[in-house]
């Protein structure tokens, strides 16, 4: 089973199935993966990659295929993460078959919420994950006052129900919550590949207003 759903409308491709020209690592430099037939690969020790845009609230669509690692056990088995804002990381990671999902596991927020069930599909197929992301809301001073909000959903299934995440997870490329930030992919060293990324940006809030036709 190969999924590949369209951008809704109003969304942004941000990555364009033909090059990574919007995309940088964490220093600044080009990015360092390979695409090829619509597919980002990335190439090990050339380290993450991020946008270059920078997004505060939106919802996100993205499909990944972990490499088929029979010999790796646990955080060895085609290993990546997908960092919301740079600071949040959802777990990529063949597990396959795992009948109780950690915190650690595909799916995971890293080391802060396992998810719900797990919603793998085997290795080398095509699996998606969307997610609805609401940011931290601040103060004046900088403080939090609402943490950041996320919901996942993992090929469909609900993973993740609108959790309030305690801060960052670890490798985030920062801690300046307030601010907006980049969708960055992890270069963990496994053969792990992306296609079909969109995200559409989401408004802070809705009408207070109605006006009726």
């Amino acid at each position: 089973m190969n999924p590949f759903q369209p951008p809704v409308s109003g969304a942004t491709l941000v990555f364009n199935g033909c090059d990574l020209d919007n995309w940088r690592t964490r220093s600044g430099a080009p990015a360092g993966w390979s695409v090829s037939d619509g597919v980002m690969h990335v190439v090990p020790k050339t380290g993450d990659i991020m946008t270059v845009e920078r997004f505060t609230d939106f919802q996100m669509h993205l499909e990944f295929m972990t490499p088929y690692m029979p010999e790796a056990k646990g955080q060895a088995r085609g290993n990546s993460g997908v960092y919301l804002q740079g600071r949040y990381e959802i777990q990529v990671l063949d597990s396959y078959d795992l009948a109780i999902p950690g915190m650690g596991d595909c799916g995971a927020f890293y080391n802060q919420f396992a998810p719900l069930v797990n919603g793998c599909r085997p290795p080398l197929e095509w699996q998606t994950y969307d997610v609805m992301f609401r940011a931290p809301r601040v103060n004046a001073q900088g403080e939090v006052v609402e943490p950041v909000r996320i919901s996942v959903l993992h090929n469909g299934i609900v993973i993740q129900n609108n959790v309030q995440l305690p801060g960052v997870t670890g490798g985030a490329i920062d801690e300046n919550v307030g601010e907006p930030g980049p969708l960055l992919l992890q270069d963990h060293g496994d053969l792990v590949r992306y296609r079909n990324i969109w995200i559409r940006e989401l408004p802070l809030k809705g009408s207070d207003t109605y006006e009726p036709r």
